[in-house]
């Protein structure tokens, strides 16, 4: 009885995400859409554009987390989520698709993602080392919004050296992964492999896989907009989503991305596995540990949603049908249970219709 009162309650949540959520993350990414058309330098302006024409999905699901938070807290989330979200894809563009990014103008760039996060923070000139630099103040409004956003949520000081530490660690990733790209593999596999970000048994790509999700920032930052945070829910989110449910969001990017990156020559952790047979097996570990882990959070069903909204949103995009990896796509959303299939169908129609 408590398993299908949950799974009711996951279905009930679709509504107000379809009907109001949404529409709202349309309506924020249309005003960074315009802000972004404005931006002086016009390679800056092609990447800002693009990247909220091509990544627009990561917004859309990140919004997800509103539904965590009482409605009054729903908009200030919302704000943050997206204007984080946009930065980092904003900053993923400017470190993969324009060439002369050295390391100084790449840790300059994400320096923007730490800052976000920390209110008191002194702001750094983010282009400094890069080849263009006038934005028109497009980056530092993102920042802006961020913070101010930051200051309606209740418990953000319970939350906010988690935070931070998720924040630097999505830094530190972007910068070496970009760098990997430019021949720099054993570096990244040595950060990655430091015992602060590796959990027994995790091999070095899927903990680096881990640290470019921004779902466990989201995560604490709904648990704080939602009121105040105790210790114990801090630790059991970061035990739930760092390396386990933000690892599988990775992961699942990069599974679908499989041959295009391959194509590309960029990094993809999903390819560091021996095959797709290990590949699969490594997946379905973190499938099983999230919805193992996510039974013990406040608000479990909240949680739940979120890991097999994951599998059905990215096993839902027509990339996962390739031959070589539709039968793990099957197996994986069979993992899932009932309820994935369920939602996996749901996203399918959602695609047809265009709405992500």
């Amino acid at each position: 009885m408590p398993a299908i009162l949950g799974q009711a309650r996951e279905r009930l949540l679709l509504s107000p995400y379809i009907l109001q959520t949404l529409p709202q993350v349309e309506r924020e990414l249309n005003v960074w859409r315009t802000r972004a058309a404005s931006i002086p330098d016009s390679e800056l302006r092609k990447q800002a554009l693009a990247s909220i024409a091509g990544k627009r999905f990561h917004c859309q699901g990140g919004a997800v987390y509103t539904l965590y938070v009482p409605k009054g807290q729903a908009r200030p989330l919302l704000a943050f989520i997206v204007a984080l979200q946009t930065i980092s894809d904003y900053l993923d563009n400017l470190s993969d698709r324009v060439p002369g990014a050295e390391e100084a103008s790449l840790r300059g760039l994400h320096n923007a993602v730490t800052e976000a996060v920390d209110p008191a923070a002194e702001r750094s000139c983010w282009y400094a080392y890069y080849p263009h630099q006038n934005d028109g103040g497009y980056l530092d409004a993102l920042v802006s919004v961020c913070r101010q956003a930051i200051t309606f949520f209740p418990g953000y000081r319970d939350v906010q050296e988690e935070v931070s530490r998720l924040a630097s660690l999505y830094s530190d990733l972007q910068v070496l992964k970009h760098l990997e790209a430019q021949s720099h593999p054993a570096r990244l596999a040595r950060w990655a492999s430091r015992p602060v970000s590796l959990a027994p048994g995790v091999a070095w790509w899927e903990s680096a896989a881990a640290a470019g999700s921004t779902l466990g920032i989201f995560a604490l930052a709904a648990a704080a907009a939602a009121g105040p945070v105790c210790r114990k829910t801090t630790e059991g989110l970061l035990a739930c989503y760092f390396p386990w449910l933000a690892g599988l969001h990775i992961l699942l990017d990069y599974f679908i991305d499989l041959d295009e990156d391959q194509e590309s020559g960029d990094v993809n952790f999903v390819a560091c596995y021996p095959d797709l047979e290990a590949a699969e097996q490594g997946l379905i570990r973190f499938l099983d540990e999230s919805l193992h882990r996510v039974l013990r959070l406040p608000r479990p069903a909240f949680h739940l949603m979120v890991v097999k909204g994951l599998l059905a949103l990215y096993l839902s995009d027509p990339k996962a049908l390739a031959p070589t990896r539709k039968k793990t796509a099957q197996r994986l959303l069979r993992a899932g249970g009932a309820e994935t299939l369920w939602l996996h169908r749901f996203c399918l129609g959602l695609r047809r219709v265009g709405l992500i």
